[in-house]
């Protein structure tokens, strides 16, 4: 018999080697809004959304001073944060805009609606919302995940003044 991961297994939180802790800081703290939980000095720090003991661990006990790793070499290809709504994800759009926070990509996969960007790092962070399971594309009775562009301008239309 096959085993199956059981349905309500979630992943937990990510751990990252940064290279500049206060920079790390400033782009998932002070740009993307998460809250920090606790610092350990200058090697590491943990953050999160909504009071959760972190969902992101930032650390520097490897990698303090190192240069990003190349983009062609194995390890993550990004970091994806699931927001609430749609309207969140057109929030964060807004304020990416305003402080002119480069975007990377920006698709829409049928099932998500995601913006793509690189933390100081470079490493890569998807923000994204799912669309509602009865709006999934299907083929047969298969899921059918695309990578469509999102029209950004129409998701600029619901942002918060």
């Amino acid at each position: 018999m096959k085993y199956e991961i059981p349905s309500g297994t979630r992943i937990g939180h990510v751990h990252l080697k940064v290279s500049d802790l206060e920079k790390s800081l400033a782009f998932y703290v002070d740009l993307l809004g998460f809250q920090l939980m606790q610092k350990y000095g200058d090697q590491a720090a943990f953050i999160s959304a909504g009071g959760y003991h972190h969902h992101i661990g930032l650390n520097t006990w490897y990698s303090k001073g190192i240069t990003p790793a190349v983009e062609r070499a194995p390890g993550l290809f990004h970091t994806a944060i699931l927001f609430p709504e749609r309207k969140d994800l057109a929030n964060i759009l807004q304020r990416l805009i305003g402080q002119k926070y480069p975007l990377s990509g920006a698709a829409d996969h049928g099932v998500s609606e995601a913006l793509y960007l690189d933390d100081p790092d470079k490493n890569g962070v998807e923000l994204y919302w799912d669309k509602p399971k009865e709006l999934w594309p299907l083929q047969d009775g298969q899921l059918t995940m695309v990578t469509d562009p999102l029209d950004l301008s129409e998701l600029l239309a619901i942002a918060d003044e």
